[in-house]
């Protein structure tokens, strides 16, 4: 379990303390963008590497158990996550790694009319909902820590954008929102345009892998965890 711990420790530390921070904008100025992107994308991979083999090896201590009574609801919850993160990933937005420059209030498209953090949304309803259904420790510490990084990370975002364009981010995320569907209740932006530009393809494709995780996940033992 203290590997496991070690491994969250880590994983969150490069995020919260420096991607999203004024050190990462003063690492940038010294080593420059894309070597700074590079040395941050290998230490996230090595991360996660090391998150998956000490979640494997951690042992089964139980909290409230497997929630076996809400795994249907589960699947449909891990679905709605899939849409988020799929189409989120499909479609350019400035919020996303060198995209900045799509930082427009009226160039808001598609899934970034509902959520200007799509990805990192789906990224927390996934980890909500495996955390609720498996019920120890392990699962505990691992899925709340990619809870508290995809939530964290929308206000990390949003922060360093706002350092760095100032009054141009502050218009982009006034037509916007960060929570699900808030700026459409608040007549900021429309769901209809936003339906009409996702499109049929980015939904398709979330489906197919949202199927082949399904399969895989199953032939594991597992049909979630």
């Amino acid at each position: 379990m203290r590997n496991l711990l070690a491994a969250c420790g880590f994983f969150l530390l490069i995020h919260f303390g420096v991607s999203g921070t004024r050190l990462r904008d003063s690492l940038v100025r010294r080593l420059g963008e894309k070597p700074y992107r590079g040395l941050f994308s290998l230490a996230s991979l090595g991360g996660m590497a090391w998150l998956i083999a000490a979640y494997r090896e951690a042992p089964y201590i139980a909290t409230w158990g497997q929630w076996l009574a809400f795994r249907p609801a589960a699947y449909g919850l891990v679905f709605v996550a899939f849409l988020f993160a799929v189409i989120g990933l499909l479609t350019p937005s400035p919020t996303q790694v060198g995209m900045e420059s799509r930082l427009d209030p009226a160039g808001a498209r598609g899934m970034t009319r509902i959520t200007r953090h799509p990805f990192l949304w789906g990224v927390a309803l996934w980890s909500a909902t495996h955390l609720l259904v498996n019920g120890d420790v392990a699962s505990l510490v691992l899925f709340g820590s990619f809870l508290v990084l995809a939530l964290g990370g929308t206000v990390s975002i949003d922060a360093k954008r706002r350092r760095r364009y100032g009054g141009t981010w502050r218009a982009f995320a006034a037509a916007t929102s960060n929570v699900p569907f808030a700026a459409l209740r608040r007549g900021s932006n429309r769901l209809a345009p936003a339906l009409a530009q996702i499109g049929l393809w980015r939904p398709l494709m979330a489906i197919a892998l949202f199927a082949i995780a399904f399969y895989l996940h199953g032939r594991l033992g597992h049909p979630l965890h």
